[in-house]
């Protein structure tokens, strides 16, 4: 039986798996520094090891990292809060550390995960239906994006669809990121966004991803107040935020997209 307890700890089993620490570590009041490895529990898009990775469950700020990037998180985080460590004016203090060693700030997120005491199948005004991979083959375009990868499409399990008569105009779906948690991405054609399209599907297809014995998880970048305020209708409740540096030549190509 799913309690909140229980997604709680499974996100955090997760997010040690991913930066080789223990689930414990973000629950203390001091911050942590490990070294980050290659793992194949890890959440399967990430590129390990780290170096460097800050995540924080709100307790404290557990630092993945290696190599001359070890010095750099543990100078940073003498000197900045965790209040305050995810935010400007403090960045640019980290950013301007890891300049020197060819890399930057590059990704920024808050993750968000389903409250069971809001959770709950919302309504939209348009026809809903599941949708599996086989369903997905003719849908890896721009309007969809967001809701499937093409890149890792062998990892897209299970969606949601809304129609206006035989037209997809909404997607919800899951991408199978881990052996425990299914993250939701969503996508509303332009022309149908603001009918409660995107939350219908969104909570819809985390109550399924539970059935199915995984814990749904959503992402979403602080600046996106659409895809938050989603978040939050769709019976979710922010959880943990992270922080990632990239080489310089990532971040750039990033940029000119």
């Amino acid at each position: 039986m799913w309690t909140n307890e229980k997604i709680f700890k499974i996100a955090m089993e997760q997010s040690a798996k991913d930066i080789s620490s223990i689930a414990e570590d973000f629950t203390k009041s001091n911050n942590v520094f490990v070294e980050s490895k290659k793992s194949d529990e890890a959440r399967r898009y990430l590129e390990l090891p780290f170096s460097l990775q800050l995540v924080s469950y709100g307790n404290n700020i557990v630092a993945s990292t290696g190599g001359e990037f070890s010095q750099i998180a543990e100078d940073y985080l003498k000197r900045v809060d965790t209040a305050h460590a995810f935010e400007t004016p403090s960045i640019h203090i980290l950013n301007d550390a890891l300049q020197p060693l060819g890399q930057k700030i590059c990704f920024m997120a808050e993750y968000f995960l389903p409250d069971l005491e809001r959770l709950k199948p919302l309504d939209c005004d348009f026809d809903m239906k599941e949708l599996g991979q086989e369903d997905f083959k003719n849908l890896y375009t721009a309007e969809w994006s967001n809701a499937l990868c093409k890149q890792r499409s062998h990892l897209d399990v299970m969606g949601i669809g809304a129609y206006d008569g035989e037209k997809l105009i909404g997607l919800a779906a899951c991408s199978a990121d881990c052996d425990t948690m299914w993250q939701i991405g969503i996508d509303v054609l332009p022309n149908y966004r603001r009918r409660g399209i995107a939350s219908a599907l969104t909570s819809r297809l985390a109550i399924r991803i539970l059935e199915e014995g995984r814990v749904p998880f959503y992402c979403a970048a602080w600046c996106n107040i659409g895809s938050v305020r989603n978040a939050i209708k769709s019976g979710f409740s922010p959880a943990w935020v992270e922080m990632t540096a990239k080489p310089n030549d990532f971040v750039d190509k990033m940029i000119t997209k």
